[in-house]
């Protein structure tokens, strides 16, 4: 290590102990974080089952930006050097259309098998996997709904394929010795205002019901459901809205999966994270960036992304929350998009924890407002740079914009070529 940034370190470290903060303690803890990655970024959503299908479901990747992953051996190749330049162990996250296999597979026929060399790769990375069934891009979900769909046949399928990924997921969490969160997110809704907002929340209810009638043991895996305010051909009514899942994942136990992109253009997620957490059990993020809707742009170091870290250190919420990533830009090298938004989820996360927050709650509980806003001000530009550049030199990863070179070395020499 650098002496420079040794030395950098050593006196960030003296600042904080200044203010009770043991910043070798935090360091251990943000290494026990595990941010899970989206395999998506990597190849703009196309999946290996259906690769030549469009996109639907109200979901759009914009730019051409050459060499995206075009197979599975190349999405591993290029998360594996996304994974590189990334402090910390981590975890994966699939959906279904990303099965390795040469067998000509529908969805609702989907079996751990179709996934082996995914887990064999995951435990030879030392990585966790997630997972969600792929209700969108497909010929039975052309029209805009799938486990909501007045016709039952449809439906059915869409179950079949919801109970598979399940037992999928669980095969996940057997293999690795950890859980995987399964998320549910389906598309269906309405262009334009309908009569009937109700029939179509109980038919999604009842095939929910059935899909997690099966019993699996939640060490393995662990169900998430995710609401939507809207999205493209669905602009005035979402069967899965978030008032509908909260009162699902309530009464059902479940996981609910915020997305920062699912709500309106000017709300936040991060002033829910605690009101959840009084009631439920477990939450699932969605780190993204929306910029008019949910465009899904790279995550950045913005201000609602330093409040979901804040809220999840200050509430310590950290235990009972899974973070995964969920942005797609074709318009950048798809490795540095990896790499630019888990790194700055982890950052964020490290800032929150360099704040004196025991000593900022008893100020805030006496009434001292004033001493409250000037110490979190300040907070903004004590050295927390330091002790990020230091935690990436132990974790064996580049400091700054080190990983940059990286990146571009490996556009050079293996994206360009594809």
């Amino acid at each position: 290590m650098e002496q420079s940034i040794l030395n950098s370190y050593n006196e960030a470290k003296r600042l904080y102990a200044l203010h009770g903060i043991d910043v070798e303690q935090v360091l251990e803890q943000l290494a026990e974080i595990k941010i899970s990655l989206h395999c998506w970024q990597g190849d703009d959503v196309k999946g290996f089952l259906n690769k030549d299908k469009e996109l639907g479901g109200g979901i759009a990747v914009t730019g051409s930006y050459p060499g995206r992953a075009g197979t599975p051996e190349e999405l591993r190749r290029d998360l594996e050097q996304a994974l590189a330049l990334i402090p910390g162990r981590h975890k994966v996250n699939l959906h279904a259309i990303y099965a390795d296999t040469e067998e000509e597979v529908e969805l609702d026929k989907l079996e751990p098998k179709h996934f082996e060399n995914w887990v064999h790769w995951a435990k030879e990375q030392g990585l966790g996997l997630d997972f969600n069934p792929t209700c969108f891009s497909h010929e039975k979900a052309k029209d805009g709904f799938t486990l909501s769909h007045p016709d039952k046949e449809i439906r059915d399928f869409w179950i079949k394929h919801c109970q598979a990924s399940r037992r999928i997921a669980e095969s996940f969490g057997q293999a690795l010795g950890q859980p995987c969160v399964t998320n549910f997110w389906v598309p269906d809704g309405y262009k334009d205002t309908p009569v009937d907002r109700l029939s179509p929340r109980v038919r999604l209810k009842e095939s929910l019901d059935e899909i997690f009638s099966e019993k699996i043991d939640e060490s393995y895996n662990i169900d998430a459901v995710e609401s939507k305010l809207f999205g493209i051909g669905s602009e005035s009514y979402v069967v899965g809205s978030h008032e509908f899942y909260m009162g699902y994942a309530l009464s059902r136990g479940k996981a609910v999966c915020f997305d920062a992109g699912h709500f309106h253009p000017t709300e936040v997620i991060s002033g829910k994270l605690s009101s959840w957490l009084m009631f439920g059990d477990r939450l699932l993020l969605h780190v993204s960036r929306p910029v008019r809707w949910d465009s899904d742009h790279v995550v950045t170091m913005d201000d609602e992304l330093l409040e979901i870290a804040r809220e999840l250190v200050r509430g310590q919420l950290l235990d009972r929350t899974h973070i995964g990533l969920d942005f797609f830009d074709g318009s950048i090298n798809h490795i540095a998009a990896w790499v630019i938004g888990t790194r700055n989820t982890i950052k964020a996360l490290l800032r929150a924890m360099l704040e004196p927050v025991e000593t900022l709650k008893q100020i805030e509980l006496s009434g001292d407002y004033t001493s409250r806003l000037a110490l979190v001000e300040e907070f903004k530009s004590y050295p927390f740079g330091a002790v990020w550049d230091y935690y990436c030199a132990k974790q064996g990863v580049p400091v700054r914009e080190g990983w940059l070179s990286e990146v571009k070395k490996y556009e050079q020499e293996v994206l360009l070529k594809r």
